[in-house]
């Protein structure tokens, strides 16, 4: 299967997480619509969701999201699809736990740089990427899916990292 469709979406739930509730099916930048659909979804949960509730949901997601991932990546016969943004949800979901409260702008810059080193795949990034590509012979399975949400997992580490030295730069810098 070339592109996944709305019909495809609606066969199993594991492809509603997977393709990030519909956000995977855009047929420009899934993954920048995948993180742009986390970061509505997290102001929206957050007013009823605090440190705990996040805690949970981020854990709960993981795990099911690398069965989801796994399966709807066997299923579209892609070790990685495009269309599978699950990975830029619960990652973009982590960064945005660990910076609120933050004003707008730091959101943006946080959303900016994530979408950098997800796409770009700078330093250990790639390595995450490259690391559970699949093998020759090898069929997709578990190992591709934990790789669909590793890479985005150490490009979410990577972007905290950044914000934190642009904050203490800027504190460093303030009068």
């Amino acid at each position: 299967m070339a592109r996944p469709t709305a019909a495809f979406l609606r066969g199993h739930p594991a492809r509603w997480i997977a393709l990030g509730f519909g956000s995977g099916l855009a047929p420009r930048a899934p993954g920048t619509v995948g993180t742009l659909w986390a970061w509505v979804a997290f102001l929206v949960l957050g007013r009823w969701l605090g440190d705990l509730g996040w805690a949970i949901v981020l854990a709960a997601a993981l795990p099911i999201g690398v069965w989801a991932c796994t399966r709807t990546a066997r299923e579209l016969g892609v070790a990685d699809p495009g269309a599978v943004v699950w990975d830029e949800i619960i990652a973009f979901w982590l960064v945005l736990w660990l910076l609120m409260p933050a004003p707008w702008l730091v959101q943006l810059a946080a959303f900016g740089l994530f979408r950098f080193f997800d796409a770009v795949k700078p330093g250990p990034v790639g390595w995450a990427d490259r690391r559970y590509k699949l093998r020759p012979g090898e069929a997709i399975g578990w190992r591709q899916g934990w790789g669909i949400v590793a890479d985005d997992l150490v490009a979410a580490g990577c972007t905290l990292l950044v914000m934190a030295l642009l904050q203490r730069a800027w504190a460093w810098w303030s009068p």
